[in-house]
């Protein structure tokens, strides 16, 4: 079969579990991601060679604790605080020159722990800070398409200027404009059908998957560099693994999700 028509047909089979899982109950929601969950951490564990009997483990301590445990202001903060300083030590190694350092076990974990599982148990709960509303999730995802396909799109036919060539020689900055232009627009349009919360928090929102979903694609394409592969996994025929469709929006939801618990706390 043509690898354009297995990969249309995989890309659709992927959105419609995605939001069909997510409509129909908070369960089949919360079942899928931490499906993915376990899927990407072990994807993970290959690109740093860490032992994944114990990461798998980490990771059902940490789903155990977002589907049992309170879900508080201060706990979600303490997750959020641990997540952010993990985003900012990878940014700081993504943007310095020369290649990363060897890590030790202990440095692996708490890679594992704050880029990949920390922002599922993020993920989890973001669509429950106030109730359980399937269409704050989905509007997140909708927004990371619409950045991804026209940043592709932008890219490809006017895109002249290199964004981070030594990690994704094919970003530009024209692409990464043009789907952040395109975003805010698709942000807007979603708040005239969600307006469960204002266009200007939409916009925000948009914004904020834009930046830091981007960051995170170049993120894991400099793990993904590294360790000398071209995808996370293969579960995904066409597409890679589940890392390599959910980095942005894993690298993004710390931002988000402090977004929005402030707003929370605010109002």
């Amino acid at each position: 079969m043509n690898e354009s028509i297995i990969r249309t047909l995989s890309g659709i089979i992927y959105i419609a579990l995605l939001v069909t899982a997510t409509l129909f109950s908070e369960i089949s929601f919360i079942a899928l991601f931490g499906i993915f969950m376990f899927i990407a951490v072990n994807e993970f564990c290959n690109l740093i060679n860490l032992n994944k009997l114990q990461a798998l483990l980490i990771a059902a301590l940490f789903m155990a604790f977002a589907i049992f445990g309170q879900n508080s202001f201060f706990n979600n903060m303490l997750l959020n605080a641990a997540a952010l300083f993990v985003a900012v030590l990878l940014l700081y190694d993504l943007f310095k020159k020369g290649a990363s350092g060897q890590k030790d076990k202990a440095a692996k974990i708490v890679l594992l722990t704050g880029y990949v599982i920390i922002p599922f148990v993020l993920l989890i709960k973001y669509p429950l800070l106030d109730g359980f509303r399937p269409f704050l999730i989905i509007g997140a995802f909708i927004l990371i398409w619409i950045n991804d396909t026209f940043a592709y799109i932008v890219g490809k036919t006017m895109g002249r200027t290199k964004l981070l060539e030594r990690i994704s020689p094919k970003k530009t900055v024209e692409g990464f404009l043009g789907g952040l232009v395109f975003t805010v627009i698709g942000s807007y349009i979603l708040s005239r059908f969600y307006d469960f919360q204002p266009a200007s928090i939409w916009i925000i929102t948009g914004i904020i998957l834009v930046i830091f979903g981007t960051l995170g694609d170049l993120v894991e394409s400099k793990f993904k560099r590294t360790a000398g592969v071209k995808d996370s996994g293969s579960i995904m025929p066409g597409h890679g693994g589940i890392l390599d469709r959910l980095d942005s929006i894993i690298f993004a939801i710390p931002f988000l999700f402090v977004f929005h618990q402030i707003l929370n706390y605010v109002l």
